[in-house]
């Protein structure tokens, strides 16, 4: 954001609300999914694929202010992201996933294997069944990019460098279907859809 600009002038007020307890270390996510307040329109917020936050086309430099929005993001079932209170909700735009997975630990191997990724805003996630790994065709380059559910229908993104890390741990094994590629992880093993390979 530019030095000029004071984003609380034109948010809704419950955003501003949140926006009073930026910086809070109360790390416990709201329970935005139990939350059904009126729509009251799209804000001028936008999470590039980079997973830079823009407000009003200006990047929001204040990481305590991303991280607050980012916890009461939402994502539908109608496929769209939006900021939820107990009083509004409001729809943003999402270039692609809204958080990045940036840093992996791996423990064990083969089936026993079990992948925790960190996210660019602190999220920590154990891949397996409650957090799914999946995986879609890169439309630049013809790639894969691995996506992981953080919460509810959140997703973020591996980086580029994180996706080569993965990779690393790819094996084949025999499925229903006939030779299958992709990870385990948390007892589940994650198959990457051939016609992406």
């Amino acid at each position: 954001m530019t030095s000029q600009a004071k984003p609380e002038a034109t948010l809704p007020d419950g955003l501003k609300a949140l926006m009073s307890r930026a910086g809070s270390k109360d790390k416990a996510p709201p329970p935005v999914y139990k939350w059904n307040p009126p729509f009251c329109g799209d804000l001028d917020i936008r999470i590039a694929r980079d997973g830079t936050w823009f407000y009003l086309g200006s990047p929001i430099g204040r990481k305590p202010l991303v991280e607050l929005f980012a916890s009461v993001l939402r994502k539908d079932e109608d496929g769209k992201h939006y900021l939820v209170t107990p009083v509004e909700k409001i729809g943003i735009t999402v270039d692609d996933a809204p958080l990045l997975a940036v840093e992996m630990a791996v423990e064990n191997e083969g089936a026993d294997r079990q992948l925790t990724v960190r996210t660019n805003l602190g999220d920590l996630v154990r891949i397996g069944n409650d957090r799914p790994l999946r995986f879609e065709k890169e439309p630049d380059s013809g790639g894969i990019k691995p996506y992981v559910v953080v919460r509810g229908r959140i997703e973020a993104l591996f980086t580029r460098a994180l996706m080569y890390q993965l990779v690393e741990h790819m094996v084949e094994r025999q499925g229903e279907k006939g030779l299958e590629t992709g990870i385990w992880s948390g007892g589940q093993f994650f198959a990457v859809d051939p016609e992406l390979l």
